[in-house]
């Protein structure tokens, strides 16, 4: 085993400098903790982003992976192939969506997304029309890519690559804001949105708001699409993090926590979107390989199960309890649903308690000025209990 400062220097030599990385290198792990090259073990609130959805090394989805894997690695989306049809199946069932594009990433997802709003207006207005702008919100983060940056309501992020992608709107999460927006200028053709923006600060919309908008959306022929890269896949104790109000999105986008650990993206339509991409409009050469989706299936035979979700949520609501228990006095606000939460701290910011924290062996997230906590979903109470009791001791 290499030493941790061969490692770093060879990263550093080698790997380019986009990443601000933390002095540990992670070699294995079980559920949800790791463990690095010196043998010491961190329990695991970050689940590589939210993406190790069933924790690290999972016997079943280990073992489907590597089946797939040594029977075949990929074929094209020139050919059918049984375990890239059986997921997407699984997903339409399990979110009453109608048809799935497979792409690699959440900002796949949403490419794809922007793409068949834009295309469903043209359509059916025509070019004249020029129904192509996309309200998105305030605080929101939809990718990386040039147009999902675009999309991204966040300034933070609009610097360097001009020019981006015309045709975004940012607003607040207030429906007569967005009524104006669109009564003063009649091209929209979509509103994309984060239930929970995760990257903004583990922000959660009110499901009041949901509801009016969809009323709203569906009353202007603008097709409403939920972004659920960071909240779907059971992280809230729904399947899909949209659930909890009730609405019914013409497209949804998902990646992160499907693939369990894996790269995914997929892009879900309903009866009015479903046949709006045609051949040749949109493709990927990756987008539905074997082997993620043979992970992917056994994620969504977990996820899906029954109990699975209710017990997500009880997770979450420990996890609050515990919290408010052992350090009730530092906390100002935790926010979130199910295994998706979004903590304040009175005396330490959040990347000084992150830091402090992976020294004391527990590793955790930032967004924004928050500390944020995306555990595997199979974390079990026992290591949640012992991530806590790490977490407290950085306020020692």
């Amino acid at each position: 085993m290499k030493s941790f400062d061969a490692i770093k220097k060879q990263d550093n030599e080698f790997i380019a400098n986009t990443y601000s990385r933390f002095d540990v290198s992670f070699v294995s792990g079980k559920n949800a903790r790791f463990i690095d090259e010196s043998g010491k073990d961190y329990i695991d609130f970050g689940s590589g982003i939210g993406t190790n959805s069933l924790g690290i090394a999972n016997a079943e989805w280990a073992e489907a992976v590597s089946l797939q894997a040594s029977t075949m690695q990929h074929c094209s989306n020139l050919y059918y192939n049984p375990v890239t049809a059986a997921l997407a199946e699984k997903l339409c069932g399990a979110s009453g969506m109608k048809k799935v594009f497979f792409g690699n990433s959440g900002a796949e997802a949403n490419e794809c997304a922007i793409k068949t709003a834009r295309k469903y207006s043209f359509d059916k207005y025509g070019a004249a029309a020029c129904r192509n702008k996309i309200i998105t919100l305030v605080n929101s983060f939809h990718g990386r890519t040039v147009t999902t940056l675009s999309a991204t309501g966040q300034d933070v992020f609009h610097n360097y690559f001009f020019p981006f992608t015309d045709g975004f709107v940012f607003c607040l999460p207030d429906i007569d804001a967005i009524k104006n927006t669109v009564k003063e200028d009649g091209h929209f053709c979509a509103v994309m949105l984060e239930t929970i923006q995760g990257e903004g600060g583990v922000l959660p919309l009110e499901d009041e708001f949901l509801r009016e908008l969809e009323t709203f959306a569906k009353s202007e022929d603008i097709l409403l699409i939920v972004d659920e890269i960071q909240t779907g896949i059971a992280r809230t104790g729904r399947f899909l993090s949209y659930m909890h109000s009730g609405i019914s999105p013409d497209i949804v986008t998902l990646a992160k926590g499907l693939g369990g650990g894996l790269p995914i993206g997929a892009c879900l339509f309903n009866g009015k979107t479903e046949k709006v991409l045609s051949f040749g409009d949109h493709g990927s050469t990756f987008g539905g390989n074997p082997v993620s989706c043979a992970g992917a299936n056994v994620v969504l035979d977990k996820v899906t199960a029954n109990g699975f979700c209710e017990e997500v949520a009880k997770k979450g609501e420990y996890i609050k309890m515990k919290l408010k228990e052992k350090l009730g006095e530092e906390i100002t606000e935790i926010r979130g649903r199910g295994l998706m939460l979004g903590i304040d701290f009175r005396s330490k910011t959040a990347k000084e308690i992150v830091s402090e924290g992976l020294k004391n062996g527990v590793v955790m997230l930032t967004a924004k000025k928050s500390v944020r906590l995306l555990p595997p979903l199979t974390i079990t109470y026992d290591e949640i209990d012992e991530g806590i009791n790490r977490l407290v001791s950085v306020f020692a």
